[in-house]
């Protein structure tokens, strides 16, 4: 068995039937593996990191032993061939059964060619039960929205009829016309990582840390009425000195608030679009390649191995149980269901 470690030579028991009744066993100490967990999820990120397919076996010396026995250029070939029938096969899965409460999105620009950018287009939904899952993986140009609208039309293909309650992404145009257009009952929120790295850029680095802080009273704040005043302060305060910081700013501001409108739990998974920046960490694509280092149908389906990877990893969103009522359509108000403000009237009454 091919390890990370190297080489490891084990023993398969064997019980055989002697009794010509056709009974089968078989081992469950042990399954038939030829390489463990940890050697296949290293195949796809060493293509992605631009080792080409005949030079496998060279750089897996170090790690399985000399040789690499059992990762020929043939094998990693025939692997490859495995991934891409998997992820078109994924493509093609049945959404008729699922509906999603939040949708995060967000395109991931990488090189795949030095003459060829390639842009990601990624979606992940959290279900009614609060697990996250990989919802859609495709390339698109340049984040447009036709791209996106194509993404849309074919989950709507694959069955997805309900639109999400909230859309969670960056500031891509893109992205909300294609939203607003496909799925215009769905709540859009900005995502406010996004948001506060563009206001950066038109600070000096002296007011970068205090300005953060004005900010950060702003998506900080307990109530939605609470954080209007934070947000019309920063304005007022650095208006007149940073006019185009605050100009990013004050764009969206309802769609920078909507998270308010949702279960107070929620808030630290719907502020911003993290869930796909810290899937995607082990994922990007940082360094140069090679002319042929990758086609974009390879590229796509070696990213999806590796978020298919992730996503056993991923964690249930907190206050998991209250999805059930966004799905239902219930409203809240400051993160609280807005029944409880009604029934705390009707016993004054």
């Amino acid at each position: 068995m091919q390890t990370g470690l190297g080489d490891i030579t084990v023993k398969v028991p064997k019980v055989r039937d002697r009794t010509g009744s056709g009974i089968k066993f078989n081992s469950a100490l042990l399954p038939y593996l030829k390489r463990t967990k940890s050697v296949e999820e290293l195949l796809p990120w060493l293509y992605l990191r631009g080792i080409s397919t005949g030079d496998f076996s060279e750089a897996l010396h170090s790690l399985l032993g000399h040789g690499a026995p059992g990762l020929s250029a043939a094998t990693i070939s025939r692997l490859k061939k495995d991934w891409i029938e998997d992820y078109h096969q994924w493509r093609q899965r049945d959404l008729s059964d699922k509906q999603y409460a939040y949708v995060w999105a967000d395109g991931v620009h990488t090189n795949v060619r030095q003459d060829d950018r390639l842009c990601l287009l990624v979606m992940i939904g959290a279900t009614a039960d609060g697990k996250k899952e990989l919802l859609s993986l495709t390339d698109g140009f340049r984040e447009s929205s036709d791209s996106w609208k194509e993404l849309v039309h074919a989950l709507h293909q694959q069955g997805l009829k309900k639109p999400p309650k909230l859309v969670i992404g960056d500031g891509g145009l893109g992205l909300w016309k294609a939203v607003n257009e496909e799925w215009p009952q769905a709540k859009q929120q900005r995502c406010w990582v996004h948001k506060v790295g563009n206001i950066m850029t038109h600070l000096p680095k002296s007011m970068q840390p205090k300005v953060k802080e004005s900010l950060k009273d702003i998506w900080m704040a307990e109530t939605k009425e609470a954080a209007e005043k934070a947000f019309d302060s920063c304005l007022k305060r650095y208006q007149v000195k940073y006019p185009k910081a605050m100009e990013t700013l004050s764009k969206n501001k309802a769609e920078m608030l909507a998270f308010y409108d949702f279960p107070a739990e929620h808030w630290c998974h719907i502020r911003t679009s993290n869930p796909i920046e810290s899937a995607f960490a082990t994922v990007r694509l940082r360094g140069k390649r090679t002319k042929n280092c990758g086609s974009r149908e390879t590229t796509l389906s070696m990213v999806f191995k590796l978020m298919e990877t992730a996503q056993k990893k991923w964690q249930r969103l907190r206050g998991y149980k209250k999805l059930a009522d966004v799905v239902k359509g219930v409203i809240f108000t400051n993160g609280e269901h807005q029944q409880k403000d009604d029934e705390s009237t009707a016993e004054a009454a």
